[in-house]
């Protein structure tokens, strides 16, 4: 019995043996099956990289030359322009001299093919071609060619550009004719305490603030009472004069007269570099020896941004890499000043550190390095705020003038949606002179600040 399950154990450990050599065998071919299908795969994946290699570099050349080929092509033309065309206002000029000329020439060849048609009855009434007459078109249009090709200095002045009033009128066009435009009517309409009331609320919603409409309002009531003014319409000419003179300034911006620095500040987004831009152009229209320092140096592209601007006004610019010491770029904007013999320095300056803290730090650092390095020479601090943001320019201004010694303010964004009240309050309650503002977005648009044309276009 024992020799039985013996006989039987062996031969099952030796179907066991026989199966996992089967099993063996098996695992070995699709190995070797898995292995060649995977050299099969590994072989065309490397063909196909072989040839897009090869197309792509073709592409690559091919489209290479052809780059070269359209800058060059470009370069070429560019340049014949140039030196055909000077300027934007030249180019500007001759296209409305071309279209005049041809104008002329068309007039000319209409003229010329009236005469000469057989229907033409020269005792005709409406017949009134003569030979002077045709002689003078072509003449009148060779006139228009020349002067189009004259140099810019010798042409003739073309239409002044629309003011700094018709600006800003047309930027504060809405205040004027839904907050104050029921007020201030040309009738024989009573004062009474009903347009005290609504004067009140008027001037609140344009962001005057309450401390400068009540002041404002006291002393509309003590004019109108003493002068025994009666009509709105009157009533409008004292509250103009009221604006005019708690907006007006009696002291004389220095750079005006003298060489100086402008340091410019504020935070991001309420047009610094624009606003510098704009300055630096109407001075060196003025014949001023101006220089741009990039004291920006912690917003993104913000030196590349005033680089663009320098070389729109064409005036030189000092500025580091970013993220470079703010006070290092204005220091080195100083030796330039120095050794250039310039009388202008604008200095940008950066609108957001990590904290208000750090932000402030770095300003008065830049302005001891200003005083340390040109003693001598004035300088003026402008904080720049957009007028859109009605009373947080308030916040804004007190902010910065407890850390940065503000002298003067620039109002930006006077041409769309600012109401523009916030101008007579930073006058009033920070005693700040607004000394430009922008009415547009012209290189041009940035302009000295008119009290009484601002008054004026306001009510």
């Amino acid at each position: 019995m024992w020799d039985f399950f013996k006989r039987k154990k062996k031969k099952k450990e030796q179907e066991l043996e026989a199966a996992q050599e089967a099993l063996n065998l098996q695992t070995q071919a699709a190995e070797a099956d898995a292995q060649q299908l995977a050299d099969e795969v590994d072989a065309k994946i490397e063909h196909a990289a072989d040839e897009l290699n090869e197309s792509a570099h073709k592409a690559a050349q091919e489209a290479g030359a052809a780059i070269a080929e359209a800058k060059s092509a470009a370069e070429g033309g560019i340049a014949g322009i140039e030196a055909e065309l000077p300027s934007k206002e030249k180019i500007e000029y001759t296209a409305e001299a071309a279209e005049a000329a041809n104008a002329a020439l068309d007039t000319a060849a209409d003229k010329t093919a009236e005469a000469l048609s057989p229907a033409a009855d020269p005792a005709s009434e409406t017949f009134s071609f003569n030979e002077a007459e045709a002689e003078s078109f072509p003449e009148a249009a060779s006139e228009i060619i020349e002067q189009a090709h004259k140099p810019e200095a010798e042409q003739e002045p073309k239409a002044k550009k629309k003011g700094l009033f018709s600006k800003l009128k047309d930027g504060l066009k809405k205040t004027r004719d839904s907050i104050f435009g029921s007020l201030f009517v040309e009738s024989d309409e009573k004062i009474d305490d009903e347009f005290y009331d609504e004067l009140e609320e008027a001037m609140i919603i344009s962001d005057m603030g309450m401390a400068t409409t009540e002041k404002l309002l006291s002393n509309l009531r003590s004019r109108l009472k003493s002068e025994g003014i009666r009509k709105r319409s009157e009533a409008r000419e004292v509250m103009i004069e009221l604006l005019a003179e708690n907006m007006r300034n009696t002291d004389g911006f220095i750079p005006d007269t003298k060489p100086a620095v402008i340091l410019i500040v504020g935070v991001n987004g309420v047009g610094k570099t624009t606003s510098i831009g704009k300055l630096a152009s109407m001075y060196k229209q003025d014949g001023r020896k101006v220089l741009l320092a990039a004291g920006d140096t912690f917003r993104a592209a913000a030196a590349e941004q005033l680089t663009i601007w320098a070389e729109r006004a064409d005036v030189p610019i000092i500025k580091h890499a970013e993220g470079a010491d703010p006070a290092a770029v204005v220091f080195d904007a100083i030796a330039a000043y120095k050794a250039r013999k310039c009388d202008l320095l604008i200095c940008d300056t950066a609108g957001r550190l990590h904290n208000k803290k750090n932000l402030m730090s770095e300003l008065a650092k830049i302005r001891r390095v200003i005083e340390r390095e040109l003693p001598d020479v004035a300088v003026e601090v402008l904080l720049v705020l957009d007028a859109t943001t009605g009373q947080n320019a308030i916040a804004q201004a007190k902010v910065f003038g407890e850390n940065t010694g503000l002298t003067g303010i620039i109002l930006t964004k006077l041409d769309g949606t600012a109401k523009g009240g916030v101008v007579v309050a930073v006058n009033d309650e920070l005693h700040l002179p607004v000394r430009f503002v922008g009415v547009g977005e012209g290189i041009d648009d940035l302009q000295p600040f008119d009290a009484d044309a601002f008054a004026k276009a306001l009510i």
